[in-house]
Protein backbone atom coordinates (compact mmCIF):
# COMPACT_ATOMS: atom_id res chain seq x y z
CA UNK A 1 0.00 0.00 0.00
CA UNK A 2 2.77 2.83 0.34
CA UNK A 3 4.17 2.00 -2.97
CA UNK A 4 0.45 2.52 -3.93
CA UNK A 5 0.61 6.14 -2.04
CA UNK A 6 4.08 7.26 -3.20
CA UNK A 7 2.73 6.55 -6.89
CA UNK A 8 -0.48 8.93 -5.78
CA UNK A 9 1.87 11.64 -4.62
CA UNK A 10 3.95 11.33 -7.42
CA UNK A 11 1.21 11.91 -9.59
CA UNK A 12 0.48 15.07 -7.30
CA UNK A 13 3.69 16.76 -8.26
CA UNK A 14 2.88 15.85 -11.95
CA UNK A 15 -0.05 17.38 -11.91
CA UNK A 16 1.10 20.62 -10.22
CA UNK A 17 4.05 21.04 -12.54
CA UNK A 18 1.43 20.81 -15.53
CA UNK A 19 -0.91 23.07 -14.27
CA UNK A 20 1.06 26.20 -15.03
CA UNK A 21 1.06 25.31 -18.94
CA UNK A 22 -2.26 25.51 -19.88
CA UNK A 23 -3.78 28.69 -18.21
CA UNK A 24 -3.38 31.75 -20.80
CA UNK A 25 -5.89 31.95 -23.86
CA UNK A 26 -6.10 35.09 -26.15
CA UNK A 27 -7.02 38.14 -25.38
CA UNK A 28 -7.13 41.78 -24.77
CA UNK A 29 -7.13 44.70 -22.62
CA UNK A 30 -7.97 48.51 -22.57
CA UNK A 31 -5.71 50.53 -20.69
CA UNK A 32 -6.59 54.29 -19.51
CA UNK A 33 -5.65 55.84 -22.72
CA UNK A 34 -7.82 53.81 -24.52
CA UNK A 35 -5.33 51.72 -26.06
CA UNK A 36 -6.38 48.16 -26.38
CA UNK A 37 -3.79 45.48 -26.23
CA UNK A 38 -3.80 41.94 -27.52
CA UNK A 39 -2.17 39.58 -25.22
CA UNK A 40 -2.65 36.39 -23.51
CA UNK A 41 -4.97 36.06 -20.31
CA UNK A 42 -4.69 33.86 -17.51
CA UNK A 43 -8.22 32.60 -17.25
CA UNK A 44 -9.48 31.21 -14.28
CA UNK A 45 -13.17 31.78 -14.79
CA UNK A 46 -13.37 33.77 -11.75
CA UNK A 47 -16.13 32.83 -9.30
CA UNK A 48 -15.83 36.37 -7.67
CA UNK A 49 -15.84 39.34 -9.66
CA UNK A 50 -11.59 40.34 -9.83
CA UNK A 51 -9.53 43.31 -9.56
CA UNK A 52 -6.75 42.26 -11.30
CA UNK A 53 -5.38 39.60 -13.69
CA UNK A 54 -2.28 38.02 -15.09
CA UNK A 55 -1.36 38.25 -18.60
CA UNK A 56 1.37 37.63 -21.19
CA UNK A 57 2.13 39.30 -24.31
CA UNK A 58 3.17 36.14 -26.22
CA UNK A 59 2.74 32.50 -25.28
CA UNK A 60 6.65 33.00 -24.57
CA UNK A 61 6.70 36.37 -22.80
CA UNK A 62 6.93 36.83 -18.83
CA UNK A 63 3.79 36.72 -16.99
CA UNK A 64 2.63 40.12 -16.01
CA UNK A 65 -0.32 41.77 -13.81
CA UNK A 66 -2.98 44.53 -14.32
CA UNK A 67 -5.32 45.62 -11.88
CA UNK A 68 -8.17 47.91 -11.68
CA UNK A 69 -6.53 51.22 -11.73
CA UNK A 70 -4.48 50.66 -14.83
CA UNK A 71 -7.24 48.81 -16.85
CA UNK A 72 -10.85 49.68 -18.08
CA UNK A 73 -11.82 46.86 -19.78
CA UNK A 74 -10.57 43.34 -20.35
CA UNK A 75 -11.63 39.90 -22.03
CA UNK A 76 -10.86 36.66 -23.73
CA UNK A 77 -13.64 37.18 -26.84
CA UNK A 78 -16.37 34.04 -26.51
CA UNK A 79 -15.69 33.52 -22.75
CA UNK A 80 -15.82 36.80 -21.09
CA UNK A 81 -16.01 40.64 -20.90
CA UNK A 82 -15.48 42.89 -17.66
CA UNK A 83 -15.64 46.63 -17.96
CA UNK A 84 -14.58 48.66 -15.07
CA UNK A 85 -17.08 51.09 -13.70
CA UNK A 86 -17.80 53.39 -10.41
CA UNK A 87 -21.40 52.22 -9.27
CA UNK A 88 -23.37 52.63 -6.66
CA UNK A 89 -23.83 49.31 -4.88
CA UNK A 90 -25.85 47.93 -2.31
CA UNK A 91 -24.31 45.26 -0.28
CA UNK A 92 -26.88 44.53 2.52
CA UNK A 93 -26.47 41.19 4.19
CA UNK A 94 -29.29 38.38 2.57
CA UNK A 95 -28.08 36.77 6.26
CA UNK A 96 -31.41 37.66 8.82
CA UNK A 97 -28.42 37.86 12.20
CA UNK A 98 -27.27 40.64 10.11
CA UNK A 99 -29.95 41.94 7.89
CA UNK A 100 -30.88 45.29 7.85
CA UNK A 101 -34.56 46.69 9.03
CA UNK A 102 -34.37 49.17 6.21
CA UNK A 103 -36.62 48.40 3.04
CA UNK A 104 -34.34 51.01 1.03
CA UNK A 105 -31.08 49.93 -0.64
CA UNK A 106 -27.86 51.31 1.26
CA UNK A 107 -25.96 52.52 -1.63
CA UNK A 108 -22.09 53.11 -1.87
CA UNK A 109 -19.92 54.04 -4.37
CA UNK A 110 -17.37 51.59 -5.43
CA UNK A 111 -15.15 51.24 -8.27
CA UNK A 112 -15.36 47.49 -10.04
CA UNK A 113 -14.83 44.88 -12.47
CA UNK A 114 -17.96 44.60 -13.68
CA UNK A 115 -19.01 41.06 -15.88
CA UNK A 116 -21.07 41.53 -19.25
CA UNK A 117 -23.59 39.29 -19.93
CA UNK A 118 -25.76 41.02 -22.30
CA UNK A 119 -24.52 43.84 -24.66
CA UNK A 120 -26.41 45.91 -27.00
CA UNK A 121 -29.25 48.95 -26.44
CA UNK A 122 -29.79 47.47 -22.99
CA UNK A 123 -27.08 45.85 -21.26
CA UNK A 124 -27.00 43.53 -18.17
CA UNK A 125 -23.70 43.05 -16.02
CA UNK A 126 -23.25 41.05 -12.94
CA UNK A 127 -21.06 41.74 -9.70
CA UNK A 128 -20.55 38.57 -6.72
CA UNK A 129 -18.26 38.90 -3.92
CA UNK A 130 -18.81 35.26 -2.19
CA UNK A 131 -22.44 34.81 -1.22
CA UNK A 132 -23.17 38.72 -2.78
CA UNK A 133 -24.77 38.48 -6.24
CA UNK A 134 -25.64 41.83 -7.90
CA UNK A 135 -27.09 42.81 -11.44
CA UNK A 136 -26.54 46.21 -12.96
CA UNK A 137 -27.69 47.55 -15.81
CA UNK A 138 -27.15 50.54 -18.56
CA UNK A 139 -29.73 51.74 -20.95
CA UNK A 140 -27.82 53.27 -24.73
CA UNK A 141 -25.53 55.26 -23.22
CA UNK A 142 -27.00 56.73 -19.83
CA UNK A 143 -24.90 55.76 -16.56
CA UNK A 144 -24.80 51.99 -14.93
CA UNK A 145 -26.79 51.73 -11.94
CA UNK A 146 -27.63 48.65 -10.19
CA UNK A 147 -31.12 46.99 -10.23
CA UNK A 148 -32.66 46.84 -6.52
CA UNK A 149 -33.70 43.64 -4.80
CA UNK A 150 -32.98 43.60 -0.96
CA UNK A 151 -34.14 41.78 1.97
CA UNK A 152 -34.92 43.16 4.93
CA UNK A 153 -35.86 42.55 8.16
CA UNK A 154 -39.65 43.15 9.15
CA UNK A 155 -39.28 41.53 12.70
CA UNK A 156 -37.32 38.97 14.69
CA UNK A 157 -38.64 36.31 12.54
CA UNK A 158 -40.01 37.63 9.24
CA UNK A 159 -38.18 38.53 6.52
CA UNK A 160 -39.30 40.76 3.54
CA UNK A 161 -38.31 41.46 -0.48
CA UNK A 162 -38.27 44.88 -1.66
CA UNK A 163 -38.42 43.99 -5.55
CA UNK A 164 -37.51 47.35 -7.23
CA UNK A 165 -35.61 45.91 -10.02
CA UNK A 166 -39.25 44.76 -11.46
CA UNK A 167 -40.64 48.59 -11.93
CA UNK A 168 -36.90 49.26 -12.68
CA UNK A 169 -37.23 46.42 -15.62
CA UNK A 170 -40.95 48.00 -16.63
CA UNK A 171 -40.42 51.73 -16.93
CA UNK A 172 -36.68 51.13 -18.90
CA UNK A 173 -37.34 47.95 -21.42
CA UNK A 174 -40.62 48.64 -22.56
CA UNK A 175 -41.19 47.08 -25.86
CA UNK A 176 -44.20 45.52 -27.42
CA UNK A 177 -42.91 41.80 -27.09
CA UNK A 178 -42.35 42.48 -23.49
CA UNK A 179 -45.43 42.43 -21.41
CA UNK A 180 -46.68 43.43 -17.63
CA UNK A 181 -46.53 39.60 -16.82
CA UNK A 182 -42.98 38.76 -18.05
CA UNK A 183 -42.13 41.57 -15.83
CA UNK A 184 -43.87 40.94 -12.43
CA UNK A 185 -42.76 37.53 -12.49
CA UNK A 186 -39.01 37.92 -13.19
CA UNK A 187 -36.84 36.33 -10.28
CA UNK A 188 -33.21 38.13 -9.43
CA UNK A 189 -31.16 35.81 -10.80
CA UNK A 190 -29.29 35.60 -14.11
CA UNK A 191 -30.84 33.42 -16.51
CA UNK A 192 -34.40 34.92 -15.90
CA UNK A 193 -32.49 38.64 -16.62
CA UNK A 194 -30.33 37.77 -19.52
CA UNK A 195 -33.29 36.34 -20.94
CA UNK A 196 -35.65 39.39 -21.02
CA UNK A 197 -32.74 41.81 -21.47
CA UNK A 198 -31.66 40.05 -25.23
CA UNK A 199 -35.66 39.85 -25.78
CA UNK A 200 -35.59 43.38 -25.52
CA UNK A 201 -32.63 43.59 -27.38
CA UNK A 202 -33.91 41.60 -30.30
CA UNK A 203 -37.30 43.99 -30.58
CA UNK A 204 -35.02 47.00 -30.79
CA UNK A 205 -33.15 45.25 -33.77
CA UNK A 206 -34.36 41.95 -34.92
CA UNK A 207 -30.81 41.25 -36.64
CA UNK A 208 -29.85 41.50 -32.58
CA UNK A 209 -26.79 38.91 -31.68
CA UNK A 210 -25.54 38.96 -28.00
CA UNK A 211 -21.92 38.60 -29.29
CA UNK A 212 -20.72 38.24 -25.40
CA UNK A 213 -22.94 35.24 -24.86
CA UNK A 214 -20.67 32.09 -23.33
CA UNK A 215 -19.79 28.81 -25.49
CA UNK A 216 -22.28 26.47 -24.11
CA UNK A 217 -20.60 23.61 -22.12
CA UNK A 218 -21.41 20.47 -20.91
CA UNK A 219 -21.63 19.97 -17.12
CA UNK A 220 -22.75 16.98 -16.71
CA UNK A 221 -20.78 13.66 -17.78
CA UNK A 222 -22.15 10.04 -17.22
CA UNK A 223 -19.10 7.79 -17.15
CA UNK A 224 -18.96 3.69 -16.66
CA UNK A 225 -16.15 2.51 -14.93
CA UNK A 226 -14.87 -0.94 -14.97
CA UNK A 227 -11.92 -1.52 -13.04
CA UNK A 228 -9.73 -4.06 -10.65
CA UNK A 229 -9.16 -4.07 -7.05
CA UNK A 230 -6.36 -5.12 -5.12
CA UNK A 231 -7.32 -5.73 -1.89
CA UNK A 232 -6.70 -7.02 1.87
CA UNK A 233 -8.74 -8.26 4.94
CA UNK A 234 -7.04 -9.17 8.49
CA UNK A 235 -9.15 -9.84 11.38
CA UNK A 236 -8.64 -10.07 15.38
CA UNK A 237 -9.90 -11.04 18.33
CA UNK A 238 -9.30 -9.09 21.63
CA UNK A 239 -9.04 -11.99 23.94
CA UNK A 240 -7.74 -14.98 21.79
CA UNK A 241 -5.58 -15.04 18.86
CA UNK A 242 -6.77 -18.61 17.77
CA UNK A 243 -9.20 -16.73 15.21
CA UNK A 244 -6.83 -14.23 14.02
CA UNK A 245 -6.59 -14.49 10.45
CA UNK A 246 -4.83 -12.53 7.68
CA UNK A 247 -6.38 -13.15 4.04
CA UNK A 248 -3.60 -11.45 2.21
CA UNK A 249 -4.17 -9.31 -1.04
CA UNK A 250 -6.35 -10.91 -3.66
CA UNK A 251 -7.29 -8.79 -7.04
CA UNK A 252 -11.03 -8.75 -7.88
CA UNK A 253 -13.33 -7.38 -10.76
CA UNK A 254 -15.10 -3.82 -9.34
CA UNK A 255 -17.63 -2.25 -11.39
CA UNK A 256 -19.19 1.49 -10.68
CA UNK A 257 -21.60 4.20 -12.92
CA UNK A 258 -20.17 7.32 -12.27
CA UNK A 259 -22.31 10.66 -11.99
CA UNK A 260 -19.72 14.00 -12.39
CA UNK A 261 -21.09 17.59 -12.27
CA UNK A 262 -19.03 20.59 -13.31
CA UNK A 263 -19.47 23.35 -11.25
CA UNK A 264 -20.16 26.83 -13.28
CA UNK A 265 -16.67 28.39 -12.43
CA UNK A 266 -13.21 28.38 -11.90
CA UNK A 267 -12.76 26.74 -15.92
CA UNK A 268 -14.90 23.70 -15.13
CA UNK A 269 -11.88 22.54 -12.83
CA UNK A 270 -13.88 21.87 -10.14
CA UNK A 271 -16.72 18.79 -10.29
CA UNK A 272 -18.81 16.60 -7.74
CA UNK A 273 -18.88 12.89 -8.25
CA UNK A 274 -21.32 10.21 -7.05
CA UNK A 275 -20.34 6.68 -8.33
CA UNK A 276 -22.41 3.78 -7.29
CA UNK A 277 -20.08 0.88 -7.55
CA UNK A 278 -20.18 -3.32 -6.75
CA UNK A 279 -17.19 -5.07 -5.28
CA UNK A 280 -16.86 -8.14 -3.82
CA UNK A 281 -13.89 -9.95 -1.74
CA UNK A 282 -14.25 -13.66 -1.56
CA UNK A 283 -10.89 -15.81 -0.59
CA UNK A 284 -9.94 -18.42 2.53
CA UNK A 285 -7.28 -18.49 5.31
CA UNK A 286 -6.19 -21.84 6.48
CA UNK A 287 -3.77 -21.90 9.70
CA UNK A 288 -0.86 -23.64 10.78
CA UNK A 289 -1.99 -26.34 12.98
CA UNK A 290 -0.90 -26.33 16.64
CA UNK A 291 1.64 -28.25 18.05
CA UNK A 292 0.23 -30.42 20.54
CA UNK A 293 -3.66 -30.27 19.28
CA UNK A 294 -2.96 -30.30 15.18
CA UNK A 295 -5.71 -28.65 15.34
CA UNK A 296 -6.24 -26.51 11.93
CA UNK A 297 -8.47 -23.05 11.58
CA UNK A 298 -9.97 -22.17 7.89
CA UNK A 299 -11.50 -19.25 7.57
CA UNK A 300 -13.19 -18.38 4.56
CA UNK A 301 -14.66 -14.41 3.96
CA UNK A 302 -17.36 -13.64 1.27
CA UNK A 303 -17.75 -10.40 1.26
CA UNK A 304 -19.95 -8.15 -1.43
CA UNK A 305 -21.01 -4.51 -1.37
CA UNK A 306 -22.25 -1.54 -3.33
CA UNK A 307 -19.65 1.65 -2.14
CA UNK A 308 -21.38 4.99 -2.49
CA UNK A 309 -18.30 7.62 -3.42
CA UNK A 310 -19.56 11.38 -2.87
CA UNK A 311 -16.57 13.49 -3.36
CA UNK A 312 -15.26 16.06 -5.19
CA UNK A 313 -12.85 16.66 -8.21
CA UNK A 314 -10.08 19.00 -9.32
CA UNK A 315 -8.62 18.69 -13.53
CA UNK A 316 -5.86 20.39 -15.01
CA UNK A 317 -5.79 21.16 -18.12
CA UNK A 318 -3.09 19.85 -20.17
CA UNK A 319 -4.61 20.84 -23.63
CA UNK A 320 -7.72 20.96 -25.06
CA UNK A 321 -7.71 16.90 -25.59
CA UNK A 322 -5.97 15.69 -22.14
CA UNK A 323 -6.05 16.99 -18.71
CA UNK A 324 -4.84 15.44 -15.16
CA UNK A 325 -7.25 15.20 -12.23
CA UNK A 326 -7.31 14.40 -8.78
CA UNK A 327 -9.85 13.50 -6.34
CA UNK A 328 -11.46 12.75 -2.68
CA UNK A 329 -14.13 10.58 -1.81
CA UNK A 330 -16.23 9.66 1.59
CA UNK A 331 -17.60 6.21 0.68
CA UNK A 332 -21.14 5.04 1.87
CA UNK A 333 -20.81 0.94 2.29
CA UNK A 334 -23.81 -0.91 1.49
CA UNK A 335 -22.66 -4.34 2.46
CA UNK A 336 -24.52 -7.79 1.59
CA UNK A 337 -27.44 -9.50 3.86
CA UNK A 338 -25.31 -12.73 3.21
CA UNK A 339 -21.51 -11.46 3.69
CA UNK A 340 -19.53 -13.19 6.02
CA UNK A 341 -16.76 -13.86 8.05
CA UNK A 342 -17.24 -18.31 8.40
CA UNK A 343 -14.96 -20.17 11.15
CA UNK A 344 -14.10 -24.15 10.89
CA UNK A 345 -12.33 -26.41 12.95
CA UNK A 346 -10.92 -29.71 11.68
CA UNK A 347 -10.78 -31.72 14.47
CA UNK A 348 -13.65 -31.26 16.07
CA UNK A 349 -16.80 -29.84 13.41
CA UNK A 350 -17.06 -27.01 15.24
CA UNK A 351 -17.83 -24.00 12.97
CA UNK A 352 -19.12 -20.17 13.69
CA UNK A 353 -19.93 -17.53 11.12
CA UNK A 354 -19.39 -13.54 11.69
CA UNK A 355 -21.75 -11.54 9.69
CA UNK A 356 -19.96 -8.03 8.05
CA UNK A 357 -21.70 -5.05 9.25
CA UNK A 358 -19.30 -2.54 7.41
CA UNK A 359 -18.43 1.36 8.51
CA UNK A 360 -17.58 3.93 6.40
CA UNK A 361 -13.69 5.32 4.90
CA UNK A 362 -12.41 7.87 2.60
CA UNK A 363 -10.96 7.50 -0.74
CA UNK A 364 -8.03 9.59 -2.59
CA UNK A 365 -7.08 9.14 -6.36
CA UNK A 366 -5.40 10.43 -9.58
CA UNK A 367 -5.90 9.96 -12.87
CA UNK A 368 -5.67 10.56 -16.58
CA UNK A 369 -8.46 12.00 -19.13
CA UNK A 370 -8.29 11.70 -22.62
CA UNK A 371 -10.68 13.91 -24.80
CA UNK A 372 -13.26 14.03 -21.85
CA UNK A 373 -13.89 10.35 -22.79
CA UNK A 374 -11.14 7.87 -21.84
CA UNK A 375 -9.76 8.11 -18.36
CA UNK A 376 -7.85 5.97 -16.13
CA UNK A 377 -7.31 6.24 -12.49
CA UNK A 378 -5.47 4.84 -9.42
CA UNK A 379 -7.23 4.98 -6.05
CA UNK A 380 -6.55 4.60 -2.77
CA UNK A 381 -8.74 3.19 0.22
CA UNK A 382 -8.11 3.71 3.75
CA UNK A 383 -8.96 1.09 6.04
CA UNK A 384 -12.13 -0.13 6.39
CA UNK A 385 -13.86 -1.60 9.31
CA UNK A 386 -15.54 -4.57 8.93
CA UNK A 387 -17.05 -6.33 12.08
CA UNK A 388 -18.55 -3.11 13.29
CA UNK A 389 -20.78 -5.01 15.09
CA UNK A 390 -18.88 -6.95 17.15
CA UNK A 391 -16.63 -5.08 20.19
CA UNK A 392 -14.38 -7.58 20.59
CA UNK A 393 -13.39 -8.36 16.89
CA UNK A 394 -11.62 -5.41 14.85
CA UNK A 395 -10.49 -5.74 11.22
CA UNK A 396 -8.58 -3.89 8.45
CA UNK A 397 -9.61 -3.96 4.83
CA UNK A 398 -7.71 -1.94 2.46
CA UNK A 399 -8.47 -1.26 -1.04
CA UNK A 400 -5.76 -0.23 -4.38
CA UNK A 401 -8.10 -0.22 -7.12
CA UNK A 402 -7.36 0.90 -11.16
CA UNK A 403 -9.77 2.30 -12.85
CA UNK A 404 -10.99 2.43 -16.37
CA UNK A 405 -13.63 4.62 -17.85
CA UNK A 406 -15.48 5.53 -20.42
CA UNK A 407 -17.93 8.62 -20.83
CA UNK A 408 -20.89 7.93 -21.94
CA UNK A 409 -22.26 11.72 -22.43
CA UNK A 410 -20.20 14.88 -23.14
Amino acid sequence: MKKHLLLLAFALMVSIKCFSQIAFEQGYFINNENQKKDCFIKNVDWRNNPTQFEYKLSQDSKTQKADIQSVKEFGIPGDFKYIRASVNIDRSSDDIRFMSADRSPIFKEEQLFLKVLVEGKASLFIYEDGSLTRFFYKMNDSEIQQLVHKYYRLNKDAVAENHYFRQQLFLDLQCQDISKNDVEGIAYDKKDLERIFVKYNICQDPGYVNLEKKQKRDYLNLTFRPGLNISSLSVKHSDTDAREADFGAKASFRLGVETEYFLPFNKNKWAVMVEPTYQYFKTENVSEPGHASGTVVTAKVDYKSIEIPVGVRYYFYLNNASSIFMNASFIYDINSVNSTIDYSWNNSGMESSLEIRTRNNMAFGAGFKYKNRYSLEARYLTAREVLSNYTQWSSDYKTFSVIIGYTLSN
